[in-house]
């Protein structure tokens, strides 16, 4: 199976809307050369780009669901459309992330559940998905996680448990911390013995700059590629049986103590 990510550069000085065919030109020059490909989270904005949000936010079918449907469609590719603001008509803004199945249908959407800021920005400007989601292609299933998600196992833990073998992950993460995303990508993949493919942003968002470094984990924590820090298409070929085979070699999720009760005070 072949996986392209495409790490896009946000900045300032191009529209979203120029940014939004530019992406989806990109996507369609994967045809024929991946299977997959993924776009990083809020590319059509900037991840710290609070002051954006609302001004852009979309519905969920609005116009970059519209193109990145084309786009799937045109290039005969699934495509984890990264995600969005989406303004849902009954309730707060959320992060939402679209993938589509190479005929162009939507084939699932994702809130993102944990949302970076604490006590500003995206943590108080959205709201919090409430659900996990996979989902099944020919060769895998997703699990699908973003951002700041990564920080958090449980997570990954219940994807796993609701048959992920591929966690893919976009982001808008900060080269401040860009040590974090690489080691918690890693840490990811070995915990769950699963692919990880987790794609960023390059460029800088309200001033903040971006990590770029997209990356693709094997099971066993094997960086399989590595983008640089400016914008990139990273192409990768990966064998999912490889899952199978990783959690058969090394049972260690058949070991996972579940259910303990809290430590006495």
């Amino acid at each position: 199976m072949r996986a392209s990510l495409l790490q896009i550069d946000v900045n300032e000085d191009e529209t979203v809307e120029s940014r939004r065919v530019r992406t989806a030109s990109l996507v369609r020059e994967q045809a024929g050369s991946a299977d997959l490909v993924v776009l990083p989270e809020l590319w059509t904005t900037g991840a710290f780009a609070y002051e954006g949000f609302a001004s852009e936010a979309e519905p969920l079918e609005g116009p970059t669901y519209e193109a990145m449907a084309k786009a799937a469609s045109d290039a005969g590719v699934w495509l984890h459309a990264g995600s969005i603001p989406e303004r849902d008509p009954e309730g707060p803004l959320y992060n939402t992330s679209l993938v589509f199945s190479p005929s162009g249908d939507l084939a699932a959407a994702y809130r993102k559940i944990h949302r970076f800021g604490f006590d500003k920005g995206e943590a108080v400007l959205m709201g919090a998905g409430e659900e996990l989601v996979t989902v099944r292609l020919p060769e895998t299933t997703l699990g699908v996680a973003t951002c700041y998600d990564l920080r958090f196992p449980e997570l990954f833990r219940g994807l796993v448990d609701a048959g992920a073998e591929t966690l893919v992950i976009p982001a808008g993460w900060p080269e401040r911390r860009r040590a974090h995303w690489t080691l918690l990508a890693q840490a990811r993949a070995v915990e769950n013995q699963a692919f990880v493919l987790a794609c960023g942003t390059a460029g800088t968002h309200a001033g903040v700059p971006q990590a770029g470094h997209s990356i693709v984990v094997d099971p066993w924590g094997e960086v399989l590629a590595q983008a640089g820090a400016g914008e990139q298409v990273l192409t990768v070929e990966f064998d999912p049986a490889k899952v199978a085979a990783t959690r058969e070699q090394f049972p260690a999720l058949k070991d996972r103590m579940l259910g303990l009760p809290a430590p006495r005070r």
